[in-house]
């Protein structure tokens, strides 16, 4: 990813948090990431790490509209993806080394559902799933633009996050075309 284009989207995401009620302290943690794929606009997510604790993390997430996180899952970390500003799909499948068939129990809004793997699940503003731990998932706003939280157990990005597509990277490589306007979680790595 060229910098000038991590800059922007930086821009963008944090004037869409302000415009619906987040405030942006200077000390968050961001991640802007492409998942290695070279294309943001069909691969894409932004990540505010808000809580880094020992037995828990928070993150807000910004994407557009059909920006895909891909398919992955933990095999440590329990997470609640919360949509918080307009409308979220969420693809699931089975445990597995890769994503099987069957059905099986997820909690959607608190209550306990059977999901048919393959099956995408549709969350409004408020709305959230728990994703258990081996549940393979993937995410991607149906609205132009959403804001999406994560709740969850603690957290590894290098090693924990296990996807489908062996040429995904967790974080992007980035062409220094401008000066960064922040500090990403993969400058420091």
């Amino acid at each position: 990813m060229l910098r000038s284009e991590i800059n922007k989207i930086y821009l963008d995401a944090k004037s869409f948090f302000e415009n619906n009620g987040w405030t942006i302290l200077p000390h968050f943690r961001w991640d802007v990431t492409d998942f290695g794929l070279g294309d943001f606009k069909k691969f894409g997510l932004v990540l505010i790490n808000l809580a880094e604790e020992v037995e828990y993390c928070e993150k807000l997430m910004y994407a557009r509209y059909m920006m895909k996180t891909p398919e992955h899952y933990h095999k440590k970390k329990k997470e609640d993806i919360i949509c918080r500003t307009g409308k979220l799909a969420i693809q699931l499948w089975n445990k597995g080394e890769e994503p099987s068939n069957g059905s099986f129990e997820m909690k959607i809004n608190g209550m306990m559902e059977k999901v048919n793997s393959g099956q995408i699940i549709y969350l409004e503003s408020g709305e959230r799933i728990t994703i258990q731990q081996g549940i393979w998932h993937a995410f991607w706003p149906e609205s132009e633009e959403c804001i999406i939280g994560e709740v969850s157990t603690a957290n590894d990005d290098l090693n924990d996050n296990f996807f489908l597509n062996p040429d995904i990277g967790r974080y992007p490589h980035v062409e220094e075309d401008e000066k960064p306007f922040i500090t990403l979680l993969s400058d420091r790595n």
